[in-house]
């Protein structure tokens, strides 16, 4: 199975990128800002194709590369596309009911992949920064969680409520589809 739609995903990030150094307006248009937010509810989904400046897109897509593509050939291209926008959407929520500040970037969704992928597949292996060496994937998200928990309310102006509630959302779809598939086997045991 192929993992088309990641690399949609990339694109679409990537040309937004383009468009808002070209016509900073998109950004203002896209950008999740919860004072307008019942007003205007496209943003809560628009926020997570835009970013703040290149390393701020570079460390995303570079997360989207590493972790998207297993987790859509892992559970399939829709399953893929409810966990991803419903981790950004569940971080964005949760992001704009600890902060009135605007937010954007994909790293809720991204985050939400990371800790579905973790459940489904807790052995796979990955290398975090600055350790390189190789950890399952289970304790780099632990690890991740306990860093973001840490930083909430530092003024880093880095979402931290966003990556947790979007990697508890992943988590819990995680779940939810492990049990499924089991569920699915067991029953099909039986012929």
């Amino acid at each position: 199975m192929h993992s088309m739609i990641s690399i949609i995903i990339l694109f679409i990030n990537i040309f937004l990128f383009l468009l808002q150094n070209l016509f900073p307006k998109i950004t203002w248009l896209f950008i999740l800002y919860p004072p307008v937010l019942l007003q205007e509810p496209w943003r809560i989904i628009t926020h997570m194709f835009i970013h703040a400046d290149f390393s701020h897109l570079f460390f995303n897509m570079l997360f989207l590369i590493f972790f998207a593509p297993a987790l859509e050939r892992e559970v399939g291209t829709m399953k893929f596309l409810g966990i991803y926008f419903s981790s950004g959407i569940l971080g964005g929520i949760a992001q704009s009911l600890v902060s009135s500040s605007p937010s954007l970037g994909a790293s809720g969704a991204l985050y939400g992949v990371f800790g579905a992928l973790a459940i489904l597949n807790p052995r796979m292996k990955v290398v975090i920064f600055p350790l390189f060496i190789p950890v399952p994937i289970s304790v780099a998200v632990i690890l991740f969680a306990f860093i973001d928990f840490l930083m909430m309310g530092s003024g880093d102006a880095i979402a931290h409520g966003a990556h947790l509630s979007g990697l508890l959302a992943g988590v819990f779809l995680g779940f939810y589809f492990s049990r499924r598939r089991k569920l699915a086997f067991k029953d099909f045991e039986y012929f």
